[in-house]
């Protein structure tokens, strides 16, 4: 299964509570951080709510 590395690029300073709480619940602790995640539809449904804040790409 292919692997996503997500990286944490844009504060959520401002945005909703629940887009925070999406980039908690997606494993981010501080900006700058990457994580990688199995492609799911669940993880690409969370990464598409906050994709403003992230850059997304496939990791090796």
């Amino acid at each position: 299964m292919t692997k996503l590395r997500v990286t944490w690029v844009k504060s959520g300073i401002g945005y909703s509570q629940d887009q925070r709480r999406t980039l908690q619940a997606l494993g981010f602790r501080r900006l700058n951080q990457s994580v990688v995640h199995e492609d799911s539809d669940s993880i690409r449904g969370m990464i598409v709510k906050v994709r403003h804040l992230l850059k997304v790409e496939e990791a090796k």
